[in-house]
């Protein structure tokens, strides 16, 4: 695979940070570009990240002393220096939607970590395993640009990474009803526990947007490209809530389904633990080899012993059991800052690139 040279927009913040340690060693992608906040321009990675580094590990040395970009004055400077770029960057929806679509008309493909532009009709929001096909769609959206290679592509919302690839795995059992509870780490708020005291034995029931969130992205993974949209599926019926719980990384989600096609436990199971996709067919650089993990023991999956699972872009599962409302009940996690936010987006760059989108 031929070398790729990349930007980070909104490099400072917890998802960017993230991008950063993803990108170090990355076999495709050579990072030249940081960029941030106008108030950060000028500054060195090193000193914009003072006090504010939140991963577990160091900041890589390569990137100490590059200097920062502003994400919006130099955009076209920072088009110009990159093949692509990764958006994560913390501004109000209509101006990340504003942002992202300056790339894009710059001829700068994004892969963007951000919610702004998840139900816009022509970009596909990708879960590479899930629905790669949905690259189809880009053509449409360059056609309303009027762009030769920009576009945008999104991933998806953190929490629902936890249990919507389990419900891809058994979709032809006719999944009709599901109703979630999501219990979702701080660094999903982009906070630690010493930037976020208030969390520390206490529960928050209720995360802005979460739900809503959790409720209508999975029909757009499910749906299927017709012309120049996303044509969403129309069931399963799901209803969620969304909880912040004290755990520093991982979203945990509580499952009950009902079920058109009855299978064995066993069968589910099965199904589960022998799921892959595209992402392992083409064999991306960032793609875990066992995709879905099922656990047989009855107190796992747990957030701090299984969210690292296939370098945290593994999804758990454990506790399939019939229920007495619903079919069957489980529960799976995933970790919500490498599979739910940037190791996500990374893969989903990988798909793009391996399908030509990003020459």
């Amino acid at each position: 695979m031929k070398q790729y040279k990349v930007g980070i927009i909104g490099a400072t913040g917890m998802v960017g940070q993230r991008f950063s340690l993803l990108l170090e060693n990355h076999p495709w992608f050579n990072v030249v570009a940081l960029a941030a906040s106008g108030r950060n321009k000028g500054k060195t990675y090193a000193e914009a990240c003072e006090n504010r580094w939140k991963m577990k590990v160091d900041m890589p040395e390569k990137y100490r002393d590059m200097v920062l970009f502003d994400a919006t004055a130099d955009a076209e400077q920072i088009a110009s220096m990159v093949d692509f770029v990764f958006c994560a960057v913390d501004m109000k929806k209509d101006e990340i939607k504003a942002l992202e679509e300056r790339y894009a008309k710059l001829e700068c493909p994004v892969c963007s970590n951000n919610s702004a532009n998840r139900m816009t009709p022509d970009v596909p929001m990708i879960i590479p395993e899930i629905n790669a096909h949905h690259t189809d769609i880009i053509a449409a959206q360059k056609k309303r640009l009027g762009t030769k290679r920009g576009f945008i592509a999104v991933k998806s919302n953190c929490s629902i990474q936890s249990y919507v690839p389990a419900l891809s795995a058994i979709w032809d059992l006719g999944v009709e009803e599901v109703a979630v509870c999501t219990y979702q780490a701080i660094s999903g708020a982009g906070k630690t526990f010493e930037t976020m005291p208030e969390i520390i034995d206490n529960v928050i029931p209720y995360i802005g947007g979460e739900e809503e969130k959790s409720e209508k992205e999975p029909m757009k993974v499910w749906g299927h490209v017709a012309d120049d949209h996303i044509e969403h599926a129309t069931s399963p019926k799901i209803t969620a809530q969304c909880l912040r719980v004290p755990v520093s990384d991982g979203h945990m989600a509580a499952v009950f389904m009902k079920l058109k096609n009855k299978a064995s436990k066993e069968e589910i199971i099965s199904r589960w633990n022998n799921f892959s996709g595209t992402a392992q067919e083409m064999n991306l650089p960032s793609a875990p080899k066992q995709f879905l993990t099922y656990f047989e023991e009855e107190n796992r999956p747990q957030s701090r012993l299984d969210r690292d699972l296939e370098g945290g872009m593994g999804v758990s599962i454990g506790r399939l059991r019939e229920d007495s409302v619903y079919d069957y009940k489980f529960v799976s996690l995933s970790h919500n800052t490498l599979r739910g936010a940037a190791g996500g987006a990374v893969l989903m760059a990988e798909l793009l690139c391996a399908k030509g989108y990003m020459d």
